[in-house]
């Protein structure tokens, strides 16, 4: 059985670890030390291992605590994220619109799309939602946003898709890797070499992964990230190449990463803008949608 811990338990770990005392803790909770003390036993019990080291001056992580303190830091930081969305439903009547996007178009695309809707709306507030791409339609469906912008993706028929423009997948390596001397890169070029990617997008998207390449090449990842920027910094290093859709030369260029067009074949994708096909979308909404298309239709940035 899992260990079951609560966000209080949780939160006195937070501030002890980071005051390294229970009584800074405690004054910053607004609670006694011996409380303080008691919810971080209660959760070491929970979890089976000790999480600090204590003297008569003052606590240290162990060397458990240490590796437990950013999985409880990711934790709180969702728990946070929920309150807001709560809060968010419970108030409707305020003008929020949530556009929900993968990290690639959300740290790109997005802010200067909210900078200049903000110039000409600035009753509505537009909120990211982070997601994978391979669940935009979901956080749709589920009312956690209103609208998604991502690469296209196959999605049934409650939710539209608008393909704005086209974007050629590209491939991304270090200045002096042996790629770098050529104008243009073949698939078959790219065989055994070290090779980084973001989610599981690039087996339905690129080259042998999505039917659209020489399966008989042996093109296959060393390792698979959650985000872009982490890929994209293992080629920074001269770890090897990833590939994006070319919107990414935002994170990817100030990195120092060279980009060039993969042929035989050319693989294109296409930016999409999404939204629920089953309800009305409030004006609001439908407000954003018409900007956001009339910003990106057939106009790559």
């Amino acid at each position: 059985m899992l260990p079951r811990f609560t966000t209080r338990q949780l939160s006195a770990f937070v501030a002890a670890a980071e005051a390294g005392s229970f009584t800074v803790a405690a004054g910053r909770l607004n609670l006694t030390p011996s409380a303080v003390s008691s919810l971080i036993s209660e959760l070491e019990h929970a979890v089976g291992f000790s999480l600090f080291e204590r003297t008569t001056r003052k606590v240290a992580l162990t060397p458990q605590g240490r590796q437990f303190l950013p999985v409880v830091l990711s934790v709180q930081r969702r728990i946070t994220m929920t309150a807001v969305a709560a809060s968010d439903i419970a108030n409707r009547s305020v003008d929020v619109v949530r556009v929900a996007a993968p990290q690639a178009v959300a740290a790109t695309l997005l802010p200067p799309l909210i900078a200049a809707y903000r110039v000409i709306e600035p009753r509505t507030e537009v909120r990211v939602v982070d997601t994978g791409v391979e669940w935009m339609a979901d956080r749709l469906l589920s009312g956690e946003a209103d609208l998604a912008l991502g690469p296209d993706r196959t999605v049934s028929s409650d939710v539209s898709a608008e393909h704005l423009y086209e974007t050629a997948w590209v491939v991304w390596f270090s200045p002096a890797h042996a790629l770098a001397g050529r104008s243009d890169v073949r698939w078959a070029d790219l065989q055994g070499i070290d090779f980084f990617t973001a989610g599981r997008d690039h087996e339905q998207s690129v080259g042998p992964f999505g039917g659209h390449g020489p399966n008989h090449l042996a093109i296959a990842p060393q390792q698979v990230f959650d985000n872009i920027s982490t890929a994209l910094g293992m080629a920074a290093a001269g770890l090897g190449i990833t590939f994006s859709p070319e919107y990414v030369k935002a994170l990817a260029l100030p990195m120092g990463l060279v980009m060039r067009p993969v042929i035989e074949p050319h693989i294109t994708r296409y930016v999409t803008l999404y939204a629920s096909a089953d309800r009305e979308l409030p004006d609001k909404v439908t407000a954003l949608r018409n900007f956001i298309r009339e910003r990106l239709k057939g106009k790559a940035p």
